[in-house]
């Protein structure tokens, strides 16, 4: 039976018992059916408690359960009615606060697209999601939600990003710019080409993550029940010695019913659903509420470099044409022939051509050389890009160490566009931000040169830099972190990052361009590509668990406090009974802070 549903059963059995007792006199019967219910209550109470037991947890529900059974033996019928509306009213706002939280998060659920318009013979035909594969064109029409991960071939649009990377502001997608499942399209249609399956896209990976957010107990609610044997057991002392002084077993009672155990049964777990909720609104997905509590103590932060300190993608570099050939023409030979191939260096290419505004010249013809490059027939003209022997076999070309292509007019080499990947603009500024908040330990692991990783380590402010290292040498870096630097977080993009996701305390996956194994190993994904926040899954971690602690703490002050004024017999049972809805309430409300707490 739900929460609500019992709740509004006995609150239905209260008011016939008011009923009953004030309307016709029939106190007896109104007791009888309030001790009734009550003690079937109290009954399935004890029920799951030592289901609870037996699975080696332990908690609070012996103090509701005596509270329940000590005002329903000394006759104080209607305390007990109000302890029970408090106890199963405080579940039903834990189920309403932990829906509130999880908007955000259900919200991915909710939009997963269904079907696609596939292009077939210059025709539309709809197919279901699963169908599509890669390669396919498919058409996403103005409003429609991206059913798959690809790139845009054809038109521009806005894209509303924000059920995936938590940013408000549309982003302006282009032709050769990756497009997510997930994303809402917005006043253009566009047509794509498919580059993951449904399963593997990003929108199929959240929704794993969100199940698996959802069905995975957190660490701290164990925590906050460790508060529950010295709590209990000082509601029993405060209790026997009142009953013990006063020699009235009612006051025993008056004492145990301002014990509120909802505190510690509800504050702690909404504080960390809401903590979860705030995350997925920063474009952070936290898979479980320990994670935050590691994240929270974390003492150490491993970083890849590429992909992670790095962009992980190649922007153009250099231009450099024959004598003849101006940068311009170069740029818009090249472009042009790598409009339509998939391969990484010509998505960069192009996106470098269309921000300085190349002019794009048609193309009569296009072949394509897996692992040479590409040929294309424009305006009567051979043009070749790719590898050196590849466009110009007959010419002595200076070969270079960078990454590049070459490119060829009829079989004349004319010049090379070489490419870099940039160190992230925020890198510096998350080292910084990590070490304010207590992560003073920090590491590069990567299997680049070491020159190289030492140059983008001092950029960063990284002094234990551990390089040429294989994956599983970087799971033995971080098993030889002392256990004085635990918790250890592990930041990563790639494949080969997976595994030492997996051996980290806390695994954080780069995931807007990372792997899906590297996703899936993780305890958190990074959904926007944005290196800062890491530093701010760290923060709101430490805020969560600050407040969640505040909330148990808040709520056990007030009940001892309660506790020691009742003993004094000035708290009666039914009035002790109404005070238990004002703790709930504070302290359930203190840990809905933790949603927004410090938001900007």
């Amino acid at each position: 039976m739900k929460h609500s549903t019992k709740l509004g059963l006995i609150i239905a059995i209260a008011l016939f018992s008011a009923v009953l007792e004030f309307g016709f006199g029939l106190a007896l019967v109104a007791q009888i059916i309030i001790t009734i219910t009550g003690t079937l209550i109290a009954l399935s109470m004890l029920k799951e408690m030592i289901k609870t037991l037996r699975s080696g947890s332990y908690g609070v529900d012996l103090l509701a359960i005596t509270a329940v059974a000590a005002t329903l033996a000394v006759g104080q019928y209607w305390a007990a009615m109000i302890v029970l509306i408090m106890l199963v009213g405080g579940d039903s706002l834990e189920d309403y606060a932990s829906k509130k939280a999880h908007t955000e998060l259900k919200a991915l659920l909710d939009n997963s697209p269904q079907t696609a318009h596939k292009v077939v013979a210059d025709k539309l035909v709809d197919i279901k999601v699963d169908e599509a594969n890669i390669g396919d064109q498919l058409v996403v029409k103005p409003g429609e939600t991206v059913p798959v991960d690809g790139h845009v071939i054809k038109g521009s649009s806005m894209f509303d990003e924000s059920s995936l990377t938590g940013e408000s502001r549309p982003i302006t997608k282009n032709v050769s710019d990756t497009i997510y499942s997930g994303s809402i399209n917005g006043d253009s249609a566009v047509t794509m080409t498919v580059d993951k399956l449904a399963k593997d896209s990003q929108y199929q990976r959240l929704i794993q993550l969100v199940k698996q957010a959802d069905s995975t107990p957190a660490h701290f609610v164990r925590m906050a029940d460790r508060y529950a044997v010295p709590f209990t057991g000082i509601a029993f002392v405060i209790a026997g010695i009142a009953w013990f002084v006063s020699k009235d077993p009612v006051r025993f009672a008056e004492v145990l019913v301002v014990a509120s155990p909802c505190p510690l049964i509800l504050a702690a777990p909404v504080a960390l659903v809401s903590g979860m909720s705030r995350s997925s609104r920063n474009g952070i997905v936290v898979k479980t509420g320990s994670v935050l509590e590691k994240m929270a103590t974390a003492k150490t932060a491993a970083f890849d470099k590429t992909g992670t300190i790095t962009s992980g993608r190649l922007f153009v570099d250099q231009i450099t044409p024959v004598a003849g050939t101006t940068k311009e023409e170069l740029l818009s030979y090249a472009a042009s022939a790598e409009r339509s191939s998939g391969h990484i260096l010509a998505r960069s290419l192009l996106n470098y051509a269309v921000k300085h505004d190349v002019n794009l010249l048609e193309v009569q013809q296009l072949s394509e050389a897996t692992g040479n490059g590409v040929t294309a027939q424009i305006a009567g003209q051979t043009i070749k890009v790719g590898k050196a022997s590849f466009v110009a076999p007959n010419s002595q070309v200076a070969e270079t160490t960078q990454t590049c292509v070459y490119i060829s007019l009829n079989d004349q080499y004319i010049g090379t566009i070489t490419f870099i990947d940039k160190l992230r603009l925020e890198a510096a500024q998350t080292m910084q931000a990590l070490r304010d908040h207590g992560v003073k330990h920090l590491m590069m692991l990567t299997g680049d040169q070491q020159a190289i990783a030492q140059t983008i380590a001092k950029e960063v402010g990284i002094d234990d830099v551990r390089a040429k290292l294989l994956p599983e040498e970087k799971i033995q870096a971080l098993k030889t972190v002392p256990e004085s630097e635990h918790p250890v977080i592990m930041v990563g993009d790639g494949v080969n990052d997976a595994p030492s996701l997996t051996v980290a305390d806390v695994g954080i996956a780069m995931g807007a361009h990372g792997a899906t194994a590297a996703s899936e190993s993780a305890d958190v994904v990074i959904l926007k590509d944005d290196l800062l926040k890491v530093a701010k899954a760290v923060e709101i971690a430490q805020d969560t668990l600050r407040i969640a602690r505040q909330a148990v703490l808040i709520g056990i002050f007030i009940c001892v406090f309660l506790m020691l004024v009742a003993s004094t017999g000035l708290i009666p049972a039914i009035v002790g009974a109404m005070f238990q809805e004002v703790i709930d309430t504070v302290s359930i409300l203190w840990g809905l802070r933790a949603r927004y707490s410090h938001e900007k």
